[in-house]
């Protein structure tokens, strides 16, 4: 190609970017419109079902365009947030709205860290000019607010990996400002230094010390390194390109080394692949939202020095149906051995009843401070959209039991071998987050993943998932990692890094203790195989992670026995057990196993556990795995698991074309 003919098909790409952003204006003013409209408080702010139905069908167009579902999902989900912020902005009274001023915004850090995206991020729905201020530490950029240098802060609150920032909590509790707002924004280190050197040569490592917190097993595992406290993220890159030593890297975002010319050493180089930092949005006055606006509250408060005070004040909150989602103590400054106590719960303080809870509860403390209200980024309510295919109907789920059982069956369970596994105990059933799919309950899911590791099949079944609606990622590891030519530990990050650049929960199998240390880091599941069920060694251990636990009923194990085993992992403290039906052992010889569908809607009753049914695994014959998935599910399973294949020739797993209109047929029921 000439360089006149690239320049002519570049400009042909100009002039469409170009109506991509004008269409996206036109959008906006849209958005404008549809916000005035929603001031009519009988309207609702968010219509989820719509939101579910519109990027069923984008995503629907793409495919038929050639355009992959996913990066067109992805791009309208960042739309339509960018819109629904853009209401609340409208619907908020008291936020800043002066279109003939530049509203100046006070960070920790410097241009390319962490806080500065957060804070571009935060108002880039805004309809005001803004002005971002870094400044050198969290107490400089609160005193920006509180003297009127900024209207508005952005101060990180908690991590995922590192837990809570304290010294933002303190200075909370310091100044009497308002939280209005919280941010969520993915952390995504990396090591950066000068030049492209081998990671052998660096012998310090700078960082802000959160970020270092967030990093320890990577810095744990280099030697003659060391690790040095800096003031923030993006100043350690600035330090870095500065100083040209090629002894030294920088932990920080991609952006910031980008930024400051650094080329990237080592990319997720934290100690949980998921890693998110919350922040705090706050101002010197408040601002008060419409209630149709799934709000959070934050409260600081002190108990009275009475038996119970804080139990009384839990009480109150739940007794207003208000649900708790954060509960940390600090030290009250200048009363030794006093704490005080950081709430925050799902409500708004413009309702009655927030406001009578805390009246409530009030009664009970010596001190109490309501930081603010603000729209909610963590919540259930605020999660985004899953796209619906055209085809697809509403009430395709399993339905959850919640009601109490009968005193015939309480009387029965009674005498069983288990007691927190069973329905007596918690008549409502539990249901299991992993990333941002729910198991249990209501919900259906589909586990599944070819069977091997070839990391090109792996990547390409995620995509396929994702697609579908998405689903857990599950293989095996340990017993494919040899035909693979990986390590165990080779294949956990394989399996855990394409789960993590397709958004999917990953599942595999532990057989031992010693293998649960280096699953646990980087699987979202760990399954316990049927032969394993009454491994109580492996069962004891797994019952002291954090981990969901998916266990395989044995092929000669009883209902009862099963639970027995369930209840083994519970009593340990690990209650995220999901139960797996994979078939039982008869005198039928043409099958592997014979799948107990009657054990189904038993266990239900007799548990409040999820139960999740393996086809593939009972019957051994990919031609009856279609058959008997639908079966599972209409009998009340939580979902199936599948295994698939690329080999047409295979007798045991689906093909992909087999397993897409099995998901589609079961998401459609």
């Amino acid at each position: 190609m000439s360089s006149d003919e690239l320049k002519q098909v570049r400009d042909k790409l100009d002039a469409l970017d170009k109506s991509i952003v004008d269409a996206l204006a036109a959008r906006d003013r849209l958005v404008e419109e549809v916000a005035h409209l929603k001031s009519d408080p009988n309207r609702p702010v968010r219509d989820l079902s719509r939101e579910e139905a519109l990027l069923g069908k984008v995503a629907d167009h793409a495919e038929s365009s050639g355009v992959n579902r996913d990066l067109v999902t992805r791009l309208f989900r960042e739309i339509m947030d960018h819109s629904l912020r853009r209401q609340h902005r409208r619907l908020a009274q008291g936020d800043a709205k002066n279109e003939n001023a530049v509203v100046r915004i006070a960070y920790q850090g410097t241009n390319g860290s962490y806080s500065n995206q957060t804070a571009a991020k935060h108002f880039a729905s805004a309809d005001f000019e803004v002005e971002l201020l870094g400044f050198p530490n969290f107490k400089q950029a609160i005193d920006a607010v509180a003297n009127g240098t900024a209207e508005y802060g952005v101060l990180p609150v908690e991590n995922t990996t590192a837990g809570s920032i304290n010294e933002t909590y303190d200075l909370l509790g310091q100044y009497d400002l308002h939280q209005i707002g919280e941010e969520i924004h993915r952390i995504e280190h990396c090591l950066m230094a000068v030049e492209p050197v081998p990671l052998s040569r660096i012998r310090r490592i700078y960082s802000q010390p959160q970020a270092l917190a967030q990093c320890t097993e990577f810095l744990d595992s280099l030697d003659h390194c060391q690790a040095v406290s800096f003031t923030d993220t993006a100043m350690a890159c600035q330090k870095i390109q500065q100083d040209q030593n090629l002894t030294d890297a920088a932990i920080a975002s991609e952006e910031a080394g980008r930024i400051y010319g650094l080329h990237v050493i080592k990319r997720n180089v934290a100690n949980q692949k998921d890693n998110y930092t919350r922040f705090a949005v706050i101002s010197k006055t408040p601002v008060e939202y419409d209630l149709r606006i799934p709000c959070k509250t934050s409260v600081i408060l002190a108990t009275r020095h009475e038996k119970g005070a804080l139990l009384e004040c839990l009480t109150e909150l739940a007794k207003h149906g208000l649900n708790l989602t954060k509960l940390e103590s600090r030290p009250r400054p200048n009363v030794p051995w006093q704490y005080l106590f950081y709430l925050d719960f799902e409500g708004n303080l413009a309702s009655e009843n927030v406001q009578e809870a805390l009246v409530e509860v009030k009664a009970f403390t010596s001190y109490m401070k309501v930081l603010g209200s603000y729209p909610s980024r963590t919540t259930e309510a605020s999660a985004p959209a899953v796209p619906k295919r055209s085809s697809e109907t509403k009430g395709r789920t399993t339905k959850p039991r919640t009601d109490s059982i009968s005193d015939e069956i309480r009387q029965d369970l009674e005498k069983k071998p288990y007691v927190l596994a069973s329905r007596a105990k918690r008549s409502a059933d539990t249901v299991i987050k992993v990333g941002n799919f729910s198991i249990g309950g209501g919900s259906r899911i589909v586990l599944a993943g070819p069977a091997g590791l070839d990391e090109k099949e792996l990547r390409s079944f995620a995509e396929n998932l994702k697609e579908l609606g998405g689903g857990v990622l599950a293989v095996n590891c340990f017993t494919h990692a040899a035909a693979a030519s990986l390590s165990y530990s080779e294949a956990l990050n394989v399996l855990s890094s394409v789960g993590q650049d397709y958004g999917l929960p990953t599942m595999t199998e532990v057989s031992h203790p010693d293998e649960i240390d280096a699953a646990k880091g980087l699987i979202g599941i760990l399954q316990v195989s049927s032969r394993n069920m009454q491994n109580y060694a492996l069962l004891h251990a797994l019952g002291k992670v954090d981990r969901p636990i998916l266990l395989r009923r044995g092929m000669m194990a009883s209902l009862d026995e099963w639970l027995s085993a369930a209840e083994v992992i519970l009593a340990q403290g690990n209650q995220q057990v999901i139960l797996c039906e994979r078939g039982i052992k008869t005198f039928e010889t043409s099958t592997r196993g014979t799948l107990d569908l009657t054990s189904i809607p038993i266990v239900r009753e007799r548990s409040h556990l999820p139960v999740i049914v393996d086809p593939t695994d009972a019957c051994g014959q990919s031609r009856w795995i279609p058959a008997l998935a639908q079966a599972s599910v209409f009998a009340g399973a939580h979902g199936v698991m599948i295994e698939t294949t690329h080999q047409e020739t295979s007798q045991r797993a689906l093909t992909l074309d087999k397993f897409n209109e099995l998901v589609r047929t079961i998401r459609d029921d």
